[in-house]
This record gives C-alpha cells, structure tokens and sequence, in this order.
C-alpha cells in the first residue's frame, strides 16, 4: 500500500529475469563479491540470497536470530550491510533517529551507483520522497499526504475498491483457472491507487505497464525499471500541470493545493510524492494478497474457520487474520535502507557510522521471544504487534488502505470462489528472491467455473 516506511518500501526488490541493478538480483551462489572488506560470516551460518533461500527464508533468519542476532554480510550487489532479525533490535532500529533513510549517509557511493534504492530515481529527479528523507522535511512531507490515508477517505474508497474486485474476478471466472498474480492480484491495487492519485482511466494501462516492468512475470530487458522510471516522471511532469490547471479532489490535486497556499512543495517533490505512493502502493499489495491466498491454501483448517466466519456475517476474524498473514507470510521482507549517522550499538553489536542497516521484518514477526508459536498460521492471533507496517515515524501511511484492499479480495475470493484449489503442486511455485519484497512470481489456481456478476463488457478499462 503506499506507505512511508516498510510496508511500503519496493526498492532492491527481485525480478523474473535479468536484474536490472546488481542490488536487486537474484543470485543462484553465495551473496556477490564481498569487496575489499569481506563480511566474517559465523561457523555454520547458512547461505543467503539464493534461490532456495528466496523459498523459504525462515529457517535461515532462525539460525540469525539465535546465533548472529544483528549480522554483517555481503549483499548480492557487493555492499555489506547489518542485518537485524530480533524482534526486540528491529522494533529499536525502525524508531532510531541515529539510523538516517537518507542515502547521503552512506559510507560508500553506492546510490549513486544504483546499487541502494530504486533504479533510475537519481537520474529521474524523484529522490525527495518519503523513503529517502528525514525530519524536518519528512515531517512536512507526511502531514501533506497523510490526510489521505484517513479511515474516513478509506472508508468512502471502499465501494470502489469492491468493485475493482468484482470486475477482476468476472474476467476470469468462467474459465475455471487464473493465475491469481497476474489476473487479480497485480492489478487490483494498481487501478485502485492510479483513482486516488487521479490517473486518468484512460492512462492507467499505461501505469500498469510500467508497473509490470517492477515486478516483471516473465522477465524483461535489462535496465527496465530505470527506463519505466523515466516514462514514470515524464507522465507526472504533465498531469501535475494538467491538475494544476484543473484540480480535482485527488492526491495529486491535494499536493498541488497544498503548494499553491504556502506549503512549500515543490514540482519535484510532488512529482516524487506520487511516484513513491504510486509504486510503494502497488507490490506491497500484490503480495499481501498472494501470500495470503497461498497460506490459506496451505492451511486448510484455517481457510474454512475464515469462511465459516464470512458466511455467518462476521468481520472480526477477518480482521485479525489480515493482520496474522502480514505476520505469518508478509509482502515486505527486509525494511528499506537505513544509514547508522554515528556510532552506535544495536543488539550488542557496534555499528560504525555510514554503515548500511537493514531491518528484516520477516524474521523479526517470527520471533519466538515475541509471538507464541511463532511458525503457525493462526488468523485468530490477538497478541499481534508485527511489524508489517514499521515501526516509529516512518510506519505505513497506506495501512488503512491495505488492510481495505486485503480484507476485501479474500473476502471477495473465499465467497466467489469457494472451491478454489492450487492447480500446481507447491514445490512448483518459484519466489522472487531477492532482497525488500516477498512474493510469489505466479500463482496459478483453479475453481468450478461461475458466472460474472458484472454488467456490460468486463473487459473494458476498469
């Protein structure tokens, strides 16, 4: 969901085929060429940033969180970064000051070398968003676009959001079988946040095109997303003149006015503001979504007390297993970059400023010394502080719209779909290894045919 921290980071992500920078790739060895100063990796440790790692991460964060709690290694890009994996030393690091989002404090010219971040931002000129700031001008930032993210501007988002759902579905139901990735997931939240950012309909293939390019299905040309970025920020250039011109009551509208009465927001800023909500929004959901539909496939038991509870009315279980699926199985594995700005000790571990830290949110949420059998999917969870959406100043602005746009897919699937069953065995499915996201490349599924509920041609642009 878009998002001002964790929840919604997307850089350094995977993809299908080529990487199109060396922080991003996945790897089928050992973690790139440590460097001039290799990391000193502990008897034992297991190897990180493969293929099989990308399968299932959680053995391996395991062994850290028990044996190199706060870890220095070789990332596949060759810059070495602190991995923290506790949950009690992420919680800390995600609301330390001294750890900076911004990339500047960077010991080594990494950035600039796109190895840190997202491919193409530098030379696009969208460095000034959320993810790459700090107060004060975060702060400006994030109570420009909070407003937003409200549970009431949510709320009244719903019908639309439902009806996104609906039509998604329609396009497929006949058919019997989907690859919920592609046909349902991928483009939900794209449509969903291109209407809040006020993305003409006509416009927002377009965006999903580019959006495509992030996380790409079956692979694409190296250099991809720096070239999508550009696309990106030629398009924004345009509609922020076009809205200017002609506001309407969306986001984007929104930061135009807030320029225009005193707020001090600049056509770069802005333009960097959509284009992090647009992007940071997206993957976050795609995987929140397929993750969770998967897990539930997986958890039969509790798939039916899921739909035992929608089918008698009830939201509360909902709810909290929207919540359980972020933690059990979450879209966002590693938070994004954070820079030590001094000195300092993070679980008992010294840190020397300009060293990279990255906070992995997939281990911390498993952490035993935290959460009760912390291996089992139990949607019922009450005790259920995960750190999904972050933690401290730079937590999930989107997360109202997340939790809306999650809740009402499986809802929406497990009523529509009820039968609905993985058409491939799981050894079959294959993650996107790599660093930020976690989630499944494809996800095909299969279901007893139905009739769309949609009137009019369900093809058209949504």
């Amino acid at each position: 969901m878009p998002a001002d921290g964790p929840a919604g980071d997307f850089g350094d992500r995977p993809a299908d085929g080529p990487a199109d920078h060396p922080g991003s790739r996945p790897v089928d060895g050992p973690a790139g060429d440590p460097g001039d100063h290799p990391a000193v990796c502990p008897v034992g440790a297991p190897e990180l940033f493969t293929w099989e790692f990308a399968t299932d991460p959680y053995p391996a964060y395991a062994w850290l969180r028990e044996h190199s709690p706060v870890h220095r290694t070789a990332l596949p890009s060759g810059v070495e970064a602190w991995l923290v994996t506790r949950y009690a030393d992420a919680r800390q690091a995600l609301a330390d000051g001294r750890l900076s989002k911004n990339p500047a404090h960077h010991a080594e010219p990494a950035h600039a070398k796109g190895k840190t971040g997202i491919p193409g931002e530098r030379k696009a000129e969208l460095m000034t968003h959320l993810l790459n700031i700090d107060p004060p001008d975060h702060t400006r930032l994030r109570r420009l676009v909070s407003k937003a993210f409200t549970p009431r501007r949510v709320a009244e988002f719903a019908p639309r959001v439902q009806e996104l759902t609906d039509r998604l579905i329609d396009r497929f139901i006949a058919e019997g079988e989907a690859d919920l990735i592609h046909d349902f997931a991928f483009p939900l939240p794209i449509y969903a946040i291109c209407d809040l950012l006020g993305v003409p309909r006509e416009d927002q293939d377009d965006f999903r095109d580019w959006a495509g390019m992030m996380i790409r299905h079956g692979g694409g040309p190296r250099g991809g997303v720096a070239r999508s970025v550009k696309k990106m920020r030629g398009y924004l250039a345009e509609l922020i003149h076009r809205k200017r011109e002609n506001p309407g009551g969306d986001l984007i509208s929104g930061l135009i006015r807030a320029s225009d009465h005193g707020e001090h927001l600049t056509e770069n800023e802005a333009a960097a503001m959509a284009f992090i909500l647009l992007f940071a929004g997206f993957e976050t959901t795609v995987n929140l979504i397929g993750n969770g539909v998967y897990a539930l496939l997986r958890n039969p038991v509790q798939r039916e007390r899921l739909h035992l509870s929608l089918d008698a009315g009830e939201s509360e279980l909902l709810e909290t297993g929207i919540e359980e699926l972020l933690r059990y199985d979450g879209p966002v594995e590693l938070a994004t970059w954070r820079f030590a700005t001094e000195p300092l000790t993070l679980g008992g571990q010294d840190i020397a400023a300009g060293d990279p830290v990255l906070v992995v949110l997939a281990a911390a949420d498993r952490d035993p010394e935290r959460f009760e059998n912390p291996d089992t999917l139990d949607l019922a969870r009450r005790d259920n502080q995960h750190l999904g959406y972050g933690h401290g100043i730079h937590y999930c602005l989107g997360a109202p719209l997340a939790r809306l746009e999650g809740q009402t897919a499986l809802s929406t699937l497990l009523r529509r779909l009820p039968d609905l069953r993985l058409a491939v065995e799981p050894a079959d499915l294959r993650w996107r290894g790599g660093l930020i996201m976690r989630g499944l490349r494809t996800l095909p599924v299969e279901f007893e045919p139905g009739v769309p509920t949609t009137q009019g041609d369900t093809l058209s642009t949504l």
